[in-house]
């Protein structure tokens, strides 16, 4: 493999065990498998024919492991231009209903008011101070489609940023230094304020 790169691979659905590289660009971490087996187990009964948005897409694990796992669709956003380069290259390898987008993952998310999804991955970079940001411009464009979950990734150590009314925490796990969390936002059917 040549410097400069390197490898992953999914770890379950109809894509399991193909491989992929992906560009080594400073505080990119791709989740490792084992919370990516949690997450996905957690997801199970819920992940067939999800729209999925995974911002600050970086290497694509959660995306890709998503639509090997019966997601619909993804919206993969990075604004590293090797990083998104992989990822389409990737994409068009596996022939995936995904499109990715190179830019800023908070600008990004103000141009969505009208475009809703049922799976949003949120995992920047842990130094960036972006995830606090990054919910609340979720909520605010109505991003996250009533009743859909937001997973978020974060430092263990840190607390979750202030929740928008009526999301709450679904699941939550630890791994070495990381934490994460699997949201919900309310149904429908639910008001926001309880």
């Amino acid at each position: 493999m040549q410097r400069g790169v390197r490898e992953l691979r999914v770890i379950g659905g109809a894509l399991r065990g193909r491989k992929w590289t992906f560009a080594d660009v400073p505080g990119l971490r791709p989740t490792p498998d084992r919370v990516r087996e949690t997450l996905f187990n957690w997801l199970t009964p819920r992940i067939s024919g999800m729209r999925v948005l995974d911002l600050f897409a970086g290497s694509g694990a959660l995306a890709f492991e998503a639509l090997s796992r019966g997601a619909a669709n993804a919206v993969l956003v990075e604004l590293d231009r090797a990083a998104s380069a992989n990822l389409r290259a990737t994409v068009g390898r596996f022939g995936l209903a995904a499109r990715v987008e190179d830019g800023e993952a908070l600008a990004f998310l103000r141009s969505q008011a009208a475009h809703s999804f049922d799976l949003v991955f949120l995992d920047p970079p842990f130094a960036a101070g972006l995830l606090a940001p990054a919910v609340q411009a979720i909520d605010s464009a109505n991003v996250l489609a009533p009743g859909g979950f937001c997973y978020v990734e974060q430092p263990a150590r840190d607390a979750l940023p202030a929740l928008p009314a009526g999301w709450v925490i679904h699941r939550s796990g630890r791994a070495g230094e990381v934490g994460y969390h699997l949201l919900h936002a309310p149904p429908r059917d639910l008001p926001r304020d309880v």
